[in-house]
């Protein structure tokens, strides 16, 4: 029988950041491959980020709309651990990158049971689903305490009018979300439990890779049942699969801690479904 307990806690005391986490919070959010920080130094986080990435200048013509773009989005707002950053309902003022700290979407029903839609990470935007309405159909909320630059929308329209490129580079942060959501979707609609939580991990996993942060040492902030709200799958059952794969060697989960031993391994369970 296999025992989570028995299993060493953490690979290293260096690899996982061992904060608090609230009751039954496995936690695991992937840190940087050499120094334990928050966010993933600029260089590499600017690959992954709207405000930050860098244009393509064979296309683009006329003036550099860069420094507009930083001086427009130069404020920052702090978000406490579990603080909303947009309600559900609200009215679409700004769009949001964020510079540290993980968050995750959620939807609440008429009946007031709450659908977790997605985690959303550093360079990524929150708010794009304000935008058709004009009002925000699901809440963001900090999964730890997390930092954010403010994008005021009106103005950031402004600048598509005067920049065309700035436009373009847009719609494709846009479009390699809804790319990346909609596989995502496709296979959990033909997976098992196991395969379900598979897939949730190869996505984080070439999410954090993008961003320059370590791929098999991972300290999750979402809890277990966080996660299984994402994934369709009740509590129970997003553990049970966790202490399988890691009884079989693929993982190692202790609490908090995720060390990814086999990623090969995960890709083959996931392809053995699809």
């Amino acid at each position: 029988m296999c025992s989570l307990e028995h299993r060493p806690r953490c690979l290293a005391d260096s690899s996982c950041a061992l904060q608090s986490a609230g009751p039954g919070a496995l936690t695991l959010s992937a840190l940087p491959a050499t120094v334990a920080e928050n966010h993933a130094p600029a260089s590499i986080a600017a690959r992954s980020s709207f405000i930050r990435h860098e244009p393509d200048m064979a296309r683009s013509a006329g003036a550099d709309y860069r420094p507009r773009l930083h001086a427009l989005a130069a404020r920052q707002r702090r978000v406490a651990r579990g603080a909303e950053l947009i309600s559900q309902g609200d009215k679409l003022s700004s769009l949001y990158e964020v510079h540290a700290g993980q968050f995750k979407t959620c939807m609440t029903d008429a009946s007031g049971r709450c659908q977790i839609t997605g985690f959303h990470m550093t360079g990524e935007l929150l708010g794009l689903d304000g935008i058709a309405a004009r009002r925000h159909g699901v809440a963001a909320v900090a999964l730890e305490d997390a930092l954010v630059f403010v994008i005021p929308y009106d103005d950031l329209n402004g600048l598509f009018k005067e920049f065309a490129t700035l436009q373009h580079e847009f719609h494709l942060v846009m479009g390699r979300e809804i790319v990346r959501a909609q596989a995502l979707m496709l296979l959990l609609g033909s997976l098992d439990a196991e395969g379900r939580i598979v897939a949730f991990l190869l996505d984080l996993i070439g999410r954090l890779q993008a961003r320059g942060f370590s791929s098999s040492e991972l300290v999750l902030r979402m809890s277990r049942e966080e996660i299984g709200s994402s994934l369709g799958l009740q509590l129970e059952t997003v553990s049970r699969s966790l202490s399988r794969l890691h009884c079989v060697g693929v993982l190692e989960v202790s609490k908090r801690c995720i060390h990814v031993r086999d990623e090969a391994a995960l890709r083959r369970i996931l392809h053995g479904q699809a």
